[in-house]
């Protein structure tokens, strides 16, 4: 059993603590007004932060006093904000729905990663695979009128394309960095031409059969809960089921192990009798029927519809958050969380300034620059991920 932490540890996560009331308290239901209570908080938390480097945690103590700063200054915006537009803006139940509708995509993506990248190939081709399976997932469900038909497709879509990334980086040995661009290149330019080949300028039909919300009588009915999670969309179950099954699959099975054993030492698994091409061509097919997952679920679960580059660098967001995450399932649903609710607030602030929406929709992406800035040198990743494979 874990044991909580101590000393100069317990101060960093407190002051953690301290930086995220010094946010919390200024914004509703409790929207404290006066600007001394969360600076006093922040001043709190940062000299604990301080005592925690002082101690020796030096990466928690100068994160905590990073946060410190960060929560008093959120704070003090919100006790300048006007009552009004932070009741409309701060709706909890609001903002955790959509953050798990925003998470959704990432997550399934992620995940796919996590397979290919433990396996030891780099798959930057999420984006691709992304939109091939939000394309194809509604093509499919258009032709066939149903929208499970339309998942198939959009996993076989996916898998397609995952396997030409495969070809190319584990029986050809290409670069993986550029051989994955180019599937996102490439995914780009089929879908585009596709969608107007077939659709035209009239779009995708509004009358697309759509992947079903799942409403729970017991979880409805209960104040709050019920309004986050008491009618979600069924993919978004399938994705934190996905996220569990991961866990078992690479940390619980013999596969996980084949699969971690080829990423980190693969001539040492070669040795034991496991196939190193084998097992990555599965892991990297596996990754982009995920992703693909994830692109169906915004065509036919989200949106309804699709439009020529949709996925708008999601998949992208889902590599950082599995690099945030650590190449594990459990951390990495918890950094596609945080970037869903980065969305999900980016959506709610142009009530303070319609000339300013554009700019909060980049709200995402500048949280992922400052994640990814954040983790270089400390995120250590399986040793052979981007290295070739050549059999002796």
């Amino acid at each position: 059993m874990r044991r909580l932490p101590t000393g100069a540890r317990a101060l960093g996560w407190g002051a953690v603590a301290f930086s995220a009331l010094a946010a919390w308290i200024a914004l509703p239901p409790v929207a404290v007004r006066s600007f001394a209570v969360p600076l006093a908080l922040g001043v709190v938390a940062a000299a604990l932060g301080i005592v925690a480097v002082r101690g020796g945690e030096k990466r928690l103590g100068f994160g905590a006093v990073a946060a410190a700063v960060l929560g008093a200054g959120l704070g003090i915006l919100a006790t300048r904000s006007g009552a009004a537009n932070l009741e409309q803006a701060v709706v909890w139940s609001a903002l955790l729905a959509s953050m798990l509708r925003y998470a959704t995509p990432l997550t399934f993506a992620a995940i796919g990663g996590l397979f290919s990248e433990r396996s030891g190939v780099v798959n930057i081709g999420l984006e691709g695979m992304m939109l091939t399976g939000a394309f194809f997932g509604i093509w499919g469900a258009d032709r066939t009128s149903s929208w499970v038909l339309g998942l198939l497709i959009a996993l076989a879509a996916g898998a397609l394309m995952a396997l030409v990334h495969a070809f190319f980086a584990i029986h050809l040995r290409a670069d993986q960095i550029i051989g994955g661009t180019a599937i996102n290149f490439l995914a780009l330019g089929v879908t585009g031409y596709l969608f107007i080949d077939i659709y035209g300028q009239e779009g995708t039909p509004t009358d697309i059969p759509a992947i079903p919300e799942v409403s729970i009588p017991l979880l409805r009915d209960v104040p709050f809960v019920g309004d986050v999670v008491g009618q979600m969309n069924l993919m978004i179950w399938l994705a934190l089921l996905t996220v569990l099954l991961a866990w078992v699959v690479i940390f619980k099975t013999p596969v996980g192990l084949r699969i971690r054993a080829v990423g980190e030492q693969p001539r040492a698994a070669d040795t034991v009798g496991i196939s190193v091409f084998k097992v990555r061509y599965a892991a990297v097919i596996v990754s982009g029927m995920l992703a693909a997952l994830g692109g169906a679920y915004l065509s036919i679960g989200f949106v309804n519809s699709f439009g020529e580059n949709m996925t708008a660098g999601r998949g992208f967001i889902a590599l950082a958050a599995l690099i945030f995450g650590n190449w594990r399932p459990f951390p990495t649903l918890a950094a596609c969380l945080l970037f869903g609710f980065s969305s999900a607030l980016a959506q709610r602030l142009p009530v303070y300034s319609d000339s300013a929406a554009v700019l909060f929709q980049a709200l995402p992406y500048v949280l992922t620059l400052i994640a990814v800035a954040g983790l270089i040198g400390r995120s250590i990743p399986p040793a052979a991920v981007g290295r070739p494979y050549k059999k002796q």
